[in-house]
């Protein structure tokens, strides 16, 4: 199966357009930057304070969330507020859980986003065997809750994101696929068939994740999935890490997750979900557009053979070697190569060791008896960092590979390097830049773990709490925890889904009160905002794994 046109030199996908609006989305338009408010949408006048600067900003889509059918009416009131002021921004209504609240957007709103997981399903973690007629009944009953929101939006005229999240992927998905890339492309593309059943392809796709490899993997999948149905299967995508976090670490795996799609070719429409104010985002989505719209430099790399599974991650198989005591490739961890220590973060290897070998993948050396070595690409390389290390990578099958970025910017190097390790490149790497970088690009693409790793949303309308206050909190008491990985959650929505990847989760259920979990259990509800942080402590603690701060 093909993901993109060729894996060393990125050439966009060619896509249908669809209309959200004014504003075309694929085809041959660029690719368009969009975030989303974090107040009440029951509160016209706080949601329109909060976009006016956002739309004077460049944001060419703006979403809201839509819980129930009384904010889906309401966003009559924001659209109209906002058209009086002269913004033609189109406007997404974000729906979970309840079809009658997409119905009521689909009147108001340029484009709604469902998320397949529970448009007409609740999850409940049911443990259940489906027989193939069974299963088609839950089609059938998919289709009669799903049908009239299609022909609503086709009859109007309004576009349709089919947005899959990792984290609330249907019970009956679950059962029959597992929790799996194949399992989020399916939950998509039922909707697609139902859709395509009645004419109706103003469609986007979307497979966000936070989890960076599972992200990137699905979206490869996705694609390759789509050309197999035909060529008229050619929906544009919106690209997105889900539950990035804040910060340089949020930055880093937006960068790692979105940044190595667009590099692929693949992409239309990004948003960057930080837990800051969504006016942050902007930027970084404007940096990641740039980063994949410069020129490239390219020459032809001839017959080459990958032995990468673009679809499933695997570490490459390396030989070990020793670098002044220090182990290097095989089994042994990617290492940071750096000139000098900082603080406890160690720099592994120099980068003036002499058993580092920099060669061009293009002309390669004959390494045939040689002793090994880690290879590293040449700087006068003719190629983009991603492709110049795939082909080294092909070229010399099991010898280990130094990743280098001399970009010294945090977004490109973020991408570089965490792409090709998300491809299981690299036994070791080198940044231009400050030594915690290479650890932050190690932890967020899932290579090593060296601090407490945080999965926060990016708050919505729909958060019970303050969200950047609360993980600010959270983080102040655990970042210190090395290896364990925390969600902050605003409400139930991806909650459980998102969590079971965390050793502990901190979830929104109502204004004040908060509910602690352990991967997918809860096992504690309703605790008083107050005194819930000292409560996850206390969890921490009861589960061995809480060490006390130096």
């Amino acid at each position: 199966m093909n993901y993109c046109i060729n894996p060393f030199l990125r050439q966009r996908r060619l896509t249908r357009e669809v209309k959200v609006g004014p504003i075309g989305v694929g085809g041959s338009n660029p690719i368009r930057i969009q975030t989303m408010l974090t107040s009440d949408t029951m509160d016209t006048a706080a949601c329109v304070r909060e976009a006016i600067p956002i739309l004077e900003a460049g944001c060419e889509i703006l979403r809201l969330t839509t819980p129930s059918v009384n904010d889906a009416r309401n966003l009559k009131n924001f659209v109209a507020e906002i058209r009086k002021r002269g913004f033609n921004t189109p406007i997404v209504a974000d729906v979970h859980f309840l079809p009658a609240a997409a119905m009521e957007a689909a009147l108001w709103c340029e484009k709604v986003r469902i998320n397949p997981g529970n448009y007409a399903d609740r999850k409940k973690f049911a443990v259940r065997e489906y027989t193939d007629d069974q299963y088609e009944q839950e089609l059938q009953r998919l289709e009669e809750a799903f049908t009239p929101l299609v022909l609503r939006l086709k009859e109007l005229g309004r576009a349709l994101r089919i947005g899959t999240n990792h984290g609330s992927l249907s019970d009956r998905i679950l059962n029959r696929y597992g929790d799996t890339p194949l399992g989020m492309v399916e939950s998509a593309l039922e909707f697609v068939r139902i859709c395509r059943k009645h004419n109706y392809h103003d469609i986007i796709l979307s497979m966000k994740s936070s989890n960076v490899k599972v992200m990137i993997q699905t979206y490869r999948l996705l694609v390759a999935r789509l050309a197999e149905e035909g060529p008229d299967w050619n929906y544009p995508l919106h690209l997105g890490v889900t539950e990035a976090g804040e910060g340089e670490d949020g930055r880093i795996k937006s960068a790692i997750g979105i940044g190595a799609l667009l590099e692929d070719g693949l992409g239309d429409t990004i948003r960057v979900s930080l837990t800051e104010d969504s006016l942050h985002e902007l930027p970084v989505c404007r940096k990641l557009v740039e980063q994949a719209s410069r020129p490239i430099r390219y020459a032809p790399v001839g017959e080459v053979v990958e032995n990468r599974d673009p679809f499933s991650y695997k570490r490459r198989k390396t030989q070990p070697l020793t670098l002044h005591h220090t182990a290097v490739g095989g089994d042994n961890l990617i290492r940071v190569c750096a000139s000098h220590n900082d603080g406890d973060l160690l720099a592994e290897i120099s980068p003036r060791a002499p058993e580092i070998l920099e060669v061009n993948p293009l002309a390669m050396p004959d390494l045939c008896g040689q002793p090994t070595r880690l290879l590293t690409v040449s700087d006068d390389t003719p190629l983009e960092p991603i492709a110049a290390y795939r082909l080294l990578a092909a070229r010399a099958p099991d010898w280990p590979i130094l990743l280098r970025d001399r970009s010294g910017d945090l977004i490109a190097t973020s991408t570089n390097l965490g792409s090709l390790l998300c491809d299981g490149i690299g036994d070791a790497i080198e940044v231009a830049g400050p030594i915690r970088l290479a650890y932050n690009i190690l932890q967020a693409a899932g290579c090593r773990s060296f601090k407490a790793e945080f999965i926060a949303c990016p708050s919505c309308g729909r958060t019970q709490f303050d969200l950047q206050t609360v993980t600010a909190r959270i983080k102040a008491r655990t970042s210190h925890l090395k290896g364990v990985k925390i969600a902050v959650m605003g409400c139930i929505v991806n909650g459980p889904g998102e969590m079971a990847d965390a050793d502990f989760g901190y979830v929104g259920t109502a204004p004040g009160r908060v509910s602690l979990w352990v991967g997918k259990q809860q096992v504690k509800a309703h605790i008083p905002e107050d005194r819930a942080v000292e409560e996850l402590v206390a969890l921490i603690k009861e589960h061995g794994k809480w060490i006390e701060p130096t």
